[in-house]
């Protein structure tokens, strides 16, 4: 593995447990006042977009680091939906 790939896995996994907080306190408070759906929206289909480009470039990195956050965003979203 080269140092652009572990470049690569640092950064998506920092990024993508920048999630995991939220999602524990809106799993634990059932409290999603203070969340925008439109946000979340556009978030995740901005996820779903680079998965297809990491996809398309062949990007293991890029494509494990989107494919978690876009469970973790996912789970927001859901939350958001349910606990209006």
């Amino acid at each position: 593995m080269d140092w652009v790939s572990i470049l690569g896995f640092l950064a998506g996994g920092l990024t993508t447990l920048a999630f995991v907080p939220q999602v524990v306190k809106v799993w634990r408070t059932r409290s999603t006042a203070d969340i925008s759906l439109l946000t979340f929206l556009a978030l995740c289909v901005g996820i779903v977009l680079w998965l297809v480009y990491g996809f398309l470039i062949g990007d293991l990195p890029l494509l494990i680091a989107n494919g978690v956050t876009l469970f973790l965003a996912v789970n927001i979203l859901v939350f958001k939906i349910r606990y209006k």
